[in-house]
């Protein structure tokens, strides 16, 4: 590794060293940094110099995030090495629920779990060591009564997971199935146990045997499966969400008699874009990746009635025929014109055979539709479903496969403000 030029920084005489051990947080929680971008970063700020918290934020920003996704994670980590002086106790405490008495009681920021985990891994030999008996042999702790690894990561928050978390998430969702019941369609075929009589038919076998009827032919109706149509919210407080709810349209896209006749994905935050040719990549990384290069707007703002315009207008002719489903992923929380979002959510809820709606807001249990975007889109959809863990997603491909299921809709409705 090259030697790391000197700083002519009399005020900070450890900022290198301090620069470098910042970048190796970034680097745990993901981030690609090497030697290289380290190097550059002590550079940028001795040029740049040190007396403006805001300047050395975005020169260090400029240096180490190279993607939007990675945003979220440099500002936490940032955060909490270099503004918080009492950083160290408030990483353990996010990461030890036995010491959470010595902070303040409330859920960790978005990616601060992960970004707390990332610079706490440099240090763990600090960490208190596990109790021994005198003998120097480790106490065995006795687990057998507390919930599994798997139980409590499949009621885990999204947003709340760290990164090995997440990566185990992906693992369990890539199993998750979700089934559908097919559509009987109008056309009907030859069946010899169905229910409808076919006249012609009959009349044709009965000229072959001398305009004797010797039996009736009969009819079924066809069977065919409809299409599955995600459109995924990717602002800034849906980021995580979504994510998730593309590695399963991933999984599902991809699983041999899944029952769909086709899946298609379709993100927005400011603008609508088009992700269904990237899921039908067999990769899963390289296909959240590239859908990621095509949606320029991840973890931007939100204009959910325009972008329902947009699809109503130039996609629902095209994949809402033949009776599909639409899942709606979004939070709900618009600035825009509530009447355009109700227009355009009674026009795609008449255009779909079912509209099923995804918030992650429903994992409050004090949750109550008082933003106008949400009161507007309740009279509009068939079913309001949570969509903030493993078990929630599961939940879903559950009540896909019951056509009468409408979720939390009654109970929500209820809450609404009386006119």
């Amino acid at each position: 590794m090259a030697e790391l030029p000197a700083l002519d920084l009399p005020e900070n005489p450890k900022l290198a060293h301090n620069i470098t051990w910042f970048a190796r947080a970034l680097r745990n929680a993901g981030l690609p940094i090497g030697p290289g971008r380290i190097v550059d970063a002590i550079r940028a700020v001795a040029a740049a110099g040190f007396t403006d918290r805001q300047d050395f934020y975005w020169t260090l920003h400029a240096c180490f995030v190279s993607r939007a996704d990675q945003r979220v994670v440099f500002d936490q980590i940032f955060r909490l090495y270099w503004r918080d002086p009492r950083y160290l106790d408030h990483m353990i405490s996010l990461l030890s629920p036995a010491l959470r008495g010595t902070q303040e009681d409330r859920a960790a920021r978005p990616a601060e779990k992960r970004a707390a985990e990332s610079l706490l891994a440099g240090i763990e030999r600090d960490l208190p060591q596990p109790d021994r008996d005198e003998d120097g042999s480790e106490i065995e702790i006795d687990a057998s009564a507390t919930m599994s690894g798997e139980e409590r990561l499949r009621s885990l928050d999204f947003e709340q997971m760290s990164n090995a978390e997440m990566a185990e998430a992906r693992r369990l969702i890539s199993r998750l199935a979700l089934p559908v019941p097919p559509i009987l369609a109008r056309r009907t075929r030859a069946d010899v146990h169905g229910a409808l009589t076919d006249g012609r038919a009959t009349l044709r076998q009965a000229m072959r045997r001398g305009g004797e009827v010797t039996r009736l032919a009969r009819r079924a109706p066809r069977i065919r499966w409809p299409n599955l149509v995600a459109i995924c919210d990717i602002s800034g407080s849906m980021s995580a969400y979504s994510r998730a709810v593309l590695h399963f349209l991933h999984a599902v896209s991809n699983r041999q008699g899944a029952g769909w006749a086709k899946v298609h994905a379709f993100t927005f935050g400011t603008r609508l874009t088009n992700i269904t040719r990237h899921l039908r990549q067999r990769d899963v990384d390289a296909a959240l990746a590239a859908a990621g290069a095509e949606a320029q707007d991840w973890e931007g703002g939100t204009r959910i009635g325009a972008c329902l315009h947009d699809f109503n207008r130039d996609w629902s002719r095209r994949v809402l025929g033949q009776g599909a489903v639409v899942l709606l992923i979004t939070d709900g929380l618009d600035r825009d014109d509530p009447d355009l979002l109700a227009a355009e959510c009674r026009r795609l809820h008449l255009s779909a055979r079912r509209l099923v709606w995804l918030n992650p807001l429903l994992r409050w249990d004090g949750f109550a539709p008082r933003a106008r975007g949400i009161a507007a889109m309740l009279p509009h959809v068939d079913s309001l479903r949570a969509g903030h863990s493993i078990d929630s997603l599961a939940a879903l491909a559950q009540a896909l496969a019951r056509p009468d299921d409408i979720g939390e809709m009654a109970r929500i409705r209820a809450l609404l403000p009386r006119m």
